[in-house]
C-alpha cells in the first residue's frame, strides 16, 4: 500500500480554506477607463489645462526686487535662505507663515469637502491631473478602452512594441518636464534649465530631478487609481467632513431599479431607467460601480454622470440618473419632494469662520511685519566681570536683522541702566550710544559690552532695555534683557 502524499493532503486543505476562508487580499485588476464626452469632462479638461499651465508657468514669472536680489516671482531659495512670494520675503525664523498657509489650505479643503464632497480629488488633486494627462496620451497612442484591452492581451509583435515604447517615452518626457519644473521653484528657472541641458547642474539638482521624474512616471503612469485607493489617507477621513447635505456623485436607485437590458421598442413599465450598460463602470478611473452607493474609491470626478447621460439620451429617458446630489435630496427626490440646497450649516459655518480667522491673522501679521528685528544673547561665561574701577561689565551678542533692500545706519543705547556705557569687542571707544550699520537683507552680529556702575541695592539681576534707533532718531525697536551684578 502506497503512503499518502503529504503534498496532496496540503492541497486539499488549502482548497477547503479557499472555500471557507477566502483570501483577504484580492489580485490587482487593471483598470481601462474609456473616453467620455460631456459637461463634467469639459470642466475637467479646463481645470487640467489651468493647473498644468499654472504649474509650468509660475517659475518663469519675473519680479523686480532690486539689485542683488532674485528676480523670480515664486522662489524657495534654500541657499539664501529665503522664500519669495512676489513682494513678500519670508525669512527662516518666519516659518510660521508657511504653517499658516498650510492651515489655510487644510481649512479650505475641509470646507470644499463639506459642501461639494471630493471635488478636490476629482478635479484638482495633482494625482488626478497628471493621471488624466497620462491616460490621454495612452489613448492617443494605443487607442480607447477596447483597443487597449486587445493590445495588452495580444502577443508581443512589432506594432505592440512600438506603441508601448512610444507611450512610455511620452510619459517619461512629461515626467521629466514635471520634475524639472518642480526644481525651478527652488532655483532660478532660466539658470537651472540651462545648467540641466549643459551638464553644469549640481549632483543634488540631478538627483532631485531624477527623483521627481521617476515619482511622476510611477504614480501617474503605473500606480494610478491605487494611489487614491491605498496610498492616500484623505479617503479614510474625508467622510468626517461630510453630512447628509454634502453633494456627492450618487446613483438614484429609486429611479434606476429594477435595472436590466433594454431594446428599442420595449416598454418601460415595471422597470427602472438603468439599462445595465456598465458605461459608468467603463469610464470610472478607479473602476468602481457607482450603483453600489458611496464608496471609498470614488474620487467624485463625475465622469460616470457624463457616461450615463449619454446613454439616457440614446434611449430617450431623463438625464441625471447619476447625479451630483446630497443624500438628503436623494431621499426627497424618491418621495417626489422639491430639492433643497442648504449651504449654511453648522460645520460649513465653523469651517468658513476658521478660514476667515486664520486669513485675517495672517494678513494682520504681514501688515504689521517689522522690517527690522533685534535679539540679544547674554554671555554666560563669564556672566559678568568686575573691572578695576569697581564697575561691572556684561557681554551680549546682539543680532540686528535688516529685512529691507537698503543699508541701515542705526544707533544702539540702553534705558533703565543709569550711566551705562557701550562698546564693541576689540574697541576702547565707550559711549552712551553705539553706531551700527547693517547691510541690506542681512543679519549683522555685534559683540557688545555694557559697562555700568555697581549698585548694592539692585540685586543680582537688573532689567533694562536695548533701544535701537534709526538715523533720524526715531525708535525702531527695543528689547528687554538683564544685567548681572555680583551679590
Amino acid at each position: 500500500m502506497m503512503p499518502p502524499d503529504p503534498h496532496a493532503s496540503q492541497s486539499r486543505d488549502e482548497a477547503l480554506l479557499g472555500v471557507f476562508a477566502p483570501s483577504l487580499y484580492a489580485d490587482h485588476v487593471k483598470v481601462y477607463p474609456r473616453a467620455v464626452q460631456g459637461n463634467f469632462r469639459r470642466i475637467k479638461w479646463l481645470v487640467l489645462g489651468f493647473c498644468l499651465g499654472l504649474y509650468y508657468a509660475l517659475p518663469w514669472l519675473r519680479w523686480d526686487r532690486g539689485p542683488d536680489a532674485p528676480s523670480q516671482a515664486l522662489l524657495i531659495d534654500m541657499a539664501g535662505p529665503r522664500a519669495y512670494f512676489f513682494n513678500i520675503e519670508i525669512w527662516p525664523q518666519e516659518v510660521y507663515y508657511i504653517t499658516g498657509l498650510l492651515i489655510l489650505g487644510a481649512l479650505a479643503l475641509f470646507l470644499a469637502t463639506a459642501l461639494f464632497g471630493r471635488v478636490w480629488c476629482g478635479f484638482t488633486c495633482p494625482q488626478t491631473v497628471w493621471t488624466d494627462l497620462f491616460l490621454q496620451v495612452e489613448r492617443w497612442i494605443e487607442g480607447d478602452r477596447n483597443a487597449r484591452i486587445r493590445l495588452d492581451a495580444r502577443r508581443l509583435d512589432t506594432d505592440k512594441l512600438l506603441r508601448k515604447t512610444a507611450k512610455h517615452v511620452a510619459w517619461l518626457l512629461i515626467a521629466a518636464a514635471t520634475g524639472g519644473a518642480w526644481i525651478m521653484y527652488f532655483q532660478d528657472a532660466p539658470t537651472v534649465t540651462r545648467e540641466l541641458f549643459t551638464a553644469q547642474a549640481s549632483g543634488a539638482t540631478y538627483f532631485f530631478f531624477g527623483l521627481f521624474t521617476l515619482t511622476t512616471y510611477g504614480l501617474a503612469g503605473w500606480a494610478r487609481e491605487q494611489v487614491c485607493t491605498y496610498m492616500c489617507p484623505w479617503p479614510r477621513f474625508q467622510a468626517a467632513m461630510q453630512d447628509e447635505h454634502s453633494l456627492l456623485v450618487t446613483y438614484q436607485g429609486w429611479r434606476g431599479e429594477q435595472r436590466g437590458k433594454h431594446k428599442a421598442g420595449d416598454s418601460w413599465e415595471g422597470r427602472g431607467d438603468c439599462i445595465d450598460c456598465k458605461a459608468c463602470i467603463h469610464v470610472c478611473p478607479t473602476g468602481i460601480d457607482i450603483r453600489n452607493g458611496p464608496q471609498l474609491e470614488c474620487i467624485g470626478c463625475a465622469l460616470c454622470i457624463d457616461a450615463c447621460d449619454e446613454m439616457m439620451g440614446k434611449v430617450g429617458r431623463p438625464l441625471r440618473l447619476i447625479d451630483f446630489v446630497s443624500l438628503e435630496n436623494l431621499d426627497r427626490r424618491a418621495k417626489r419632494l422639491p430639492a433643497i440646497l442648504k449651504l449654511l450649516r453648522t460645520r460649513t459655518v465653523v469651517y468658513a469662520a476658521m478660514l476667515l480667522l486664520v486669513a485675517a491673522v495672517m494678513a494682520t501679521a504681514l501688515a504689521l511685519r517689522a522690517d527690522l528685528t533685534l535679539t540679544a544673547q547674554q554671555d554666560r561665561n563669564p556672566l559678568y566681570v568686575v573691572l578695576a574701577d569697581g564697575a561691572v561689565r556684561n557681554g551680549y551678542v546682539v543680532k540686528v536683522s535688516n529685512k529691507t533692500r537698503e543699508p541701515m545706519r542705526l544707533s544702539l543705547e540702553t534705558q533703565g541702566l543709569p550711566q551705562a556705557e557701550l562698546y564693541q569687542a576689540g574697541s576702547t571707544d565707550r559711549r552712551a550710544k553705539l553706531d551700527l550699520e547693517v547691510a541690506p537683507d542681512a543679519v549683522a552680529d555685534f559683540h557688545i559690552f555694557v559697562k555700568a556702575a555697581r549698585r548694592n541695592d539692585a540685586g543680582h539681576l537688573q532689567h533694562f532695555d536695548f533701544v535701537l534707533r534709526r538715523a533720524d532718531g526715531r525708535e525702531a525697536t527695543r528689547l528687554q534683557t538683564q544685567f548681572a551684578i555680583p551679590g
